[in-house]
């Protein structure tokens, strides 16, 4: 069966297929902005994208599926951090993507095939900047930044369906605040393609024909897709947060510049609620992984919980949510020790289908516990194994920590296992080091690893 999935472009249900005739499937995603430690709502996107994979990968082969995911490493929010605590933009922007990676990993996620970041991408930025210039979709303002006219591109609005009266001349965009240097532009709808220093970005800034600046955030992407994937590509997601404004100015710059489709399909996952409230620090609800796991809760549990939802609908995620998924994950690992060799049955086909139609997830899940009450006998620990390929289920508890771990602790020890798995001895070496170092021991064990403090 073919995976189909709900577009947000054209509203309707479509099959994923590879358009080029070598028959890759070109596939990116947006990633983070890497300033401080993603929230559990930001890995339901990702953990959503990662069950997408991992059905491409199924249905077309893993060779033929191309995963590029971004790192927002220059905006706003990373230069005001880096300033906040006085140390250097690429410092600070590496030890989140450390600890982005690690969190991943422990999440199991596949890695991208390419994790292009913006600020290695500023020639291609500046290339498309001065197309979209060259070909009357952009102007410069006396302050050295770059806009582009969205009156320009009569597509606008397309993919969110913002309204005509919405883009009038002197207005933000769908109620949006203006910003500080709105009196800059044209018009109020216009964005900013490349912004020019100012006081406040410190010495975050590069050359350009129109005088040193930065990139605008949503031309970052458009260049780091057509450098890795080409100007046209087969499928595009994120959060449903991006779809406006930033997937919708990708297409306008995208399509502008390259005189081509810029993403054949789009699909956005909706937000994660907590206790049925939205997550923010004033509430107390915004949860990292950490937090999670200092409260005695695996990744694999907050992995399964965020998909016990489907995708496309508000998840309520609840600390009861991650008792309920590891009472799940025990019964799945008593179903798979249960298995005995020599099965040839695969039951899970319909639960499988129900993933490749529109990543319905909680039915997916309904049919594979089917199954389990109905017994292992005959099953074939193979099918059973690709099933669990598909979700990303890993039933092996790789990380036990005592209460009250520090988080830096946890990350060096992630990331030590995922270097001994690769049989990277070394760096397993190093890592073991570091967590030395900060008092703390990690065993190994045939399943994972526990975190102790030193014995003095």
């Amino acid at each position: 069966m073919p995976i189909r999935l709900f577009d947000s472009l054209s509203r309707d249900y479509r099959e994923l297929r590879p358009a080029q005739p070598d028959g890759l499937f070109r596939f990116y995603n947006c990633g983070p902005t890497v300033y401080a430690p993603a929230h559990i709502g930001n890995f339901r996107t990702f953990v959503v994208n990662d069950l997408l994979r991992r059905l491409l990968e199924l249905e077309f082969g893993k060779d033929k599926v191309k995963h590029v995911r971004n790192l927002t490493d220059v905006d706003d929010k990373t230069i005001r951090r880096a300033r906040e605590e006085g140390r250097p933009l690429a410092e600070v922007t590496r030890q989140w993507t450390e600890k982005f990676h690690a969190d991943c990993a422990a999440l199991n996620c596949l890695p991208p095939h390419v994790e292009p970041a913006a600020t290695g991408h500023i020639p291609e930025q500046i290339d498309m900047i001065a197309a979209l210039e060259r070909r009357g979709h952009a102007y410069r303002t006396e302050d050295g930044s770059v806009y582009f006219k969205v009156s320009s591109f009569p597509g606008y609005g397309a993919l969110s369906r913002v309204k005509e009266r919405e883009l009038r001349v002197g207005s933000a965009i769908s109620g949006k605040p203006q910003t500080h240097d709105a009196d800059e532009k044209e018009d109020g709808s216009d964005f900013a393609l490349w912004k020019g220093h100012k006081p406040d970005d410190g010495d975050t800034f590069w050359p350009a024909p129109w005088g040193r600046g930065r990139p605008g955030w949503h031309i970052e992407c458009s260049a780091m897709s057509k450098k890795h994937l080409g100007d046209t590509i087969d499928l595009h997601t994120g959060g449903v947060d991006l779809l406006f404004p930033h997937h919708e100015n990708e297409i306008a710059q995208s399509q502008c510049c390259n005189g081509t489709p810029f993403a054949l399909h789009w699909y956005h996952s909706e937000h994660l609620l907590v206790d049925g409230k939205k997550m923010s620090k004033s509430l107390g609800n915004l949860y990292t992984l950490d937090q999670i796991k200092e409260m005695g809760h695996s990744p694999s549990a907050l992995r399964y919980a965020l998909l016990a939802g489907h995708p496309r609908k508000q998840l309520n995620f609840t600390l009861d949510s991650l008792h309920a998924a590891e009472k799940a994950l025990a019964q799945l690992r008593a179903f798979r020790a249960s298995l005995a060799p020599g099965g040839t049955a695969d039951p899970f086909g319909p639960a499988l289908a129900a993933l490749q139609d529109d990543l319905n997830t909680p039915h997916a899940l309904g049919l594979i516990f089917t199954t389990l009450h109905a017994g292992p006998a005959g099953i074939a620990p193979a099918a059973f194994e690709r099933i669990l390929f598909a979700l990303g289920l890993d039933l092996t508890e790789a990380l036990k920590p005592v209460a009250n771990t520090p988080p830096e602790v946890t990350a060096l020890a992630e990331q030590r296992w995922a270097a001994k798995n690769a049989k990277n001895w070394a760096e397993a070496d190093r890592l073991r080091g570091a967590i030395a170092d900060l008092g703390w021991s990690m065993l190994d064990r045939k399943d994972g690893y526990t975190l102790e403090p030193a014995k003095k």
